[in-house]
């Protein structure tokens, strides 16, 4: 099924004065869905909302061109804005498919690297608790320290590096710790070894799903080691400029949260919460995109730590209704095959369904655990339950089961391919009355 008509005739719509579509033909009603709005809601398409806006604004008819994105192409329409004192009447003409604009970030073409390259491009890691111990290792690491990786967890991270400063008396990992901050440059030798094992630490902070400070994710170095440039997907220039401005606000929504400039409303502290965590989450995005780190989440994650991250950003959500999420099994690092980011997403697909089809005041369990050589999270839920005959029918394009609101059935389409892309899959337990069980699966790493 298309997902947007295109080459079709006029189309028409009404917006009411405070941005609301109150009235479309099926074309343009379509777009609304497809970006996550419907009938009556505001319109979401910005290029033509923003036509709306300047009509009613300036009291006169404005008609202009601009590019709508649908979910599989572009589609450049030309727009006409008549305002009244209700608000404002649409005409759309043209509907011409055209292929999706490339992303405007500057991409730079990369030889991928394969086999033993690849490998020495990947940095060693490790994971430790609040304590500094021990919840992760690469085997490749483990055995340099001449151990092995399920020996090494649980130890603590000094059993195995004996830390040294930097010259002037300051260890930087240590002077991080106190202040709960990522560090760099932390000069290290392997225990049991010779000064040959000279290595570098780098550190940073990981956090529980309240924002709690969780330990540290620590990538090792060795002199002389090959260190390829890490492959930059994005305009360093560009990179600057979005990572400055989330800083800070991370930093002023962390203040609100803290309460540290003074009394505040718990439901407005919670609130910057959300705004830290969801910041965090873009912050994220970019390092991936332009960090070393690019490479070790295409290859290895944490399903745990992706399933409290996913939780989080639905979070404010299930709280609008009251509704319980409970995870489970999260207490250690649960590591697959796949990419981080692509994991999060379908887990937050599977969580706003849950949320969406639960009652108010329910309870969505979350819970993580590893099945022989799979690793699993399951999202839970007290919803009315899907019917055998449409468990299939749902993971298509545009397929939606009941009349919750939100939703255009696109979410489990994309989730079941993101996670087939990754060697994995989504699968379904279900039956009428009885809730439903998504559950995500990824080859254990």
């Amino acid at each position: 099924m298309a997902s947007a008509p295109f080459d079709v005739g006029p189309v028409s719509g009404r917006v009411d004065r405070d941005g609301r579509l109150v009235a479309a033909d099926p074309a343009l009603l379509r777009l609304q869905e497809e970006a996550g709005s419907s009938l009556g809601a505001p319109l979401a398409l910005p290029q033509i909302a923003a036509v709306a806006r300047s009509a009613m604004k300036l009291g006169v008819p404005l008609s202009r061109s601009v590019i709508a994105a649908s979910s599989d192409r572009d589609l450049d329409l030309w727009v006409r804005a008549e305002p009244d004192a209700e608000g404002v009447t649409l005409t759309i003409d043209g509907w011409k498919a055209k292929p999706p604009a490339p992303p405007r970030l500057t991409l730079v073409a990369n030889e991928p690297l394969g086999g033993e390259e690849e490998a020495a491009a990947r940095p060693l890691s490790l994971t430790t608790d609040a304590e500094l111990r021990i919840k992760r290792i690469d085997d490749e690491l483990a055995n340099l320290l001449g151990s092995s990786a399920s020996a090494a967890v649980g130890q603590p991270l000094t059993r195995h590096f004996l830390l040294a400063d930097n010259g002037d008396g300051v260890m930087p990992l240590l002077t991080a710790l106190a202040g709960r901050e990522d560090f760099t440059g932390q000069r290290a030798r392997i225990r049991g070894q010779g000064d040959e094992s000279l290595v570098t630490l780098k550190g940073t902070v990981r956090r529980t799903s309240a924002d709690r400070f969780d330990g540290y994710e620590i990538e090792l170095d060795r002199p002389g080691e090959y260190a390829p440039a890490a492959a930059t997907v994005i305009d360093p220039a560009l990179d600057e400029a979005l990572r400055s401005p989330l800083d800070r606000i991370i930093a002023a929504a962390e203040r609100i949260s803290d309460r540290s400039e003074g009394p505040l409303r718990s439901d407005y502290a919670a609130y910057a919460g959300d705004i830290a965590a969801a910041g965090r989450h873009l912050l994220s995005v970019i390092r991936n995109m332009t960090d070393q780190e690019a490479a070790k989440a295409a290859s290895q994650l944490d399903m745990a730590e992706a399933a409290e991250e996913a939780i989080q950003l639905v979070q404010a959500r299930a709280e609008e209704r009251s509704i319980q999420i409970e995870l489970v099994g999260a207490d250690q690092p649960l590591n697959a095959v796949g990419e981080q980011r692509g994991a999060v997403q379908i887990l937050v697909n599977l969580l706003g369904n849950a949320v969406r089809h639960s009652p108010d005041k329910g309870t969505i369990a979350v819970i993580a655990e590893r099945k022989g050589d799979q690793v699993t999270v399951t999202v839970a839920d007290e919803g009315p339950g899907i019917d055998q005959a449409d468990q299939e029918r749902i993971f298509e394009k545009y397929e939606r089961i009941g009349d919750a609101p939100g939703g255009i059935g696109l979410g489990l389409a994309i989730s079941r391919r993101l996670a087939r892309s990754m060697g994995g899959d989504v699968m379904l337990q279900s039956a009428l009355g009885q809730g439903a069980r998504f559950t995500l699966l990824l080859p254990s790493a």
